[in-house]
């Protein structure tokens, strides 16, 4: 986004386009090759897992402002072209079968029809397919969201039993390789071994069940460990259920459990810490009877927005705005706090069933600034998801860490309205990727993943968010003042928490 150069840019026919296939971890990403066959999904025809933006974004003009002028106008000017249109994400199921994500109802649909909150289930012998509904727009012009992660594991197990029989439907596997579908299958076949081994070793003591109840299915796995969803019966009705997320950590090969039970506390406390709408609201921490430390939590029983982009392709644009800004608020309070997360992307990113954003996983939690201090402390050190991880990373000893907790969140908001990943790693010179960002943000016809978004002033902060220079770049809270976020109407869930 920077003013033109004399630099004569490459064609666009050798050039790649498309956004590279996001990794499990750091260390694979780094050494992931890029893959010759990436294309840019088409800008004005949506579907799943590649192409345009899901509201119908319009191609690009043949005749565009400069960057620098783009950038004085961002917190100046009115957009002038507003998304006013009503739209509606639902999905046909097959045989009653009802799944989370789908496809939109066109913006421009001549009378679109306002969908009713819940899934109506017609008795007629010749009536159509249930239809779930995940979004839509009130009357009033507020929006609602409904999101069941069971429905959406339904589908994702039905994606992943057709590709290993070797049945690729909807353009999945190996034809898409810069989604996030590309590496979903092999995480997917790791956590089927996994969970076999786990089935039988709950391991909980008396006193954990006693508080929060006992832990049945596990709901999330990582190499923490797992989450089980522990359920409490009422005392006052016991017909009703209290739900909890209990987050199981192992011990590290080679640590001691002194350092073992440090990382454990100094996590709880940072996390234990946080009262917020958009952060998680973690409970306790306790041992099991072989030592084992589990952090109680409040239950998200929207999953997380890993898999409902995942099972979504990608989402729509009021969608993943009213995310957006509510992961915002989150990091703004977070910076507000002296707390930096330094592990931002959307697996850590929780949803309740209503559409609240809660930011979990205080594992890279860094305290950049005690209470009694003005001034932030820098730090230094390569943690986190590679697609995630800020340019400043790799080459500064010493960074602000909440620059690096701003640039991730540029990355998931364009991973909620893409469904994929603009490079494999921000690092000059180790992915082409990257560095033909670095060429074409100084050209004026801008970046072309980040120029087929409808909207004027979101262009410009997503800019300004993924400046590779991090003096540069917008602050949350600037963000949040920008004349496109504060535009962005937030759910009632997202305000208030639910």
């Amino acid at each position: 986004m920077a003013a033109p150069t004399n630099s004569n840019p490459q064609s666009t026919s050798s050039r790649p386009i498309a956004s590279p296939v996001p990794s499990v971890s750091t260390t694979s990403s780094l050494h992931s090759q890029p893959d010759g066959n990436f294309a840019l999904p088409p800008p004005t025809h949506g579907g799943v897992n590649g192409g345009v933006l899901a509201n119908g974004d319009a191609q690009l003009k043949p005749k565009k402002p400069t960057m620098t002028s783009r950038i004085s106008g961002m917190f100046g000017r009115r957009d002038e072209s507003r998304d006013s249109a009503r739209s509606t994400i639902t999905e046909k199921v097959p045989e009653g079968k009802a799944v989370n994500g789908g496809a939109t109802t066109a913006a421009n649909s001549a009378r679109p029809v306002q969908p009713s909150r819940q899934a109506s289930v017609s008795k007629a012998p010749d009536a159509k397919p249930t239809t779930y509904k995940r979004f839509w727009i009130n009357e009033d012009g507020t929006h609602e969201h409904h999101l069941k992660v069971a429905k959406r594991q339904e589908k994702l197990s039905d994606m992943f039993q057709s590709l290993m029989l070797g049945k690729k439907k909807d353009g999945l596997g190996e034809e898409q390789p810069l989604s996030l579908m590309s590496n979903w299958v092999d995480v997917m076949r790791n956590e089927k071994e996994k969970l076999a081994e786990q089935k039988n070793s709950t391991g909980l003591p008396q006193t954990l069940v006693q508080k929060y109840g006992k832990c049945q299915e596990v709901v999330g796995r990582g190499a923490f460990g797992i989450v089980r969803v522990a359920h409490k019966t009422d005392t006052k009705d016991p017909k009703r259920e209290q739900l909890y997320a209990v987050k199981e950590f192992k011990q590290r090969p080679g640590e001691s459990a002194k350092k073992y039970q440090k990382r454990l506390t100094a996590e709880f406390c940072i996390s234990s810490s946080m009262q917020h709408p958009n952060v998680i609201n973690t409970l306790d921490l306790l041992q099991d009877e072989k030592g084992m430390y589990c952090e109680v939590m409040e239950y998200c029983a929207g999953g997380d927005l890993y898999t409902l982009v995942l099972a979504a392709g990608q989402l729509e644009v009021l969608e993943a705005d009213c995310f957006f800004k509510q992961l915002m608020r989150g990091v703004e309070y977070m910076h507000e706090m002296g707390v930096a997360h330094r592990d931002l992307k959307p697996e850590n990113l929780l949803l309740t069933q209503h559409g609240s954003i809660k930011i979990t996983d205080f594992g890279n939690g860094e305290c950049f600034r005690m209470a009694w201090e003005k001034e932030a402390h820098m730090t230094a050190g390569l943690c986190g998801s590679a697609p995630y991880i800020a340019p400043e990373e790799y080459v500064d000893k010493e960074f602000d860490p909440r620059a690096v907790d701003v640039w991730a969140c540029g990355i998931i908001y364009m991973a909620m309205r893409t469904g994929r990943h603009l490079w494999r790693v921000a690092q000059k010179g180790e992915d082409e990727f990257f560095d033909r960002y670095l060429e074409d943000r100084k050209e004026e016809a801008g970046y072309r993943p980040i120029e087929v978004l409808r909207r004027r002033q979101c262009r410009n902060v997503i800019y300004s968010i993924l400046d590779p220079n991090p003096t540069r770049r917008l602050t949350a809270h600037q963000v949040l003042f920008s004349e496109w976020v504060k535009e962005i109407k937030v759910c009632r869930a997202g305000d208030e928490g639910f």
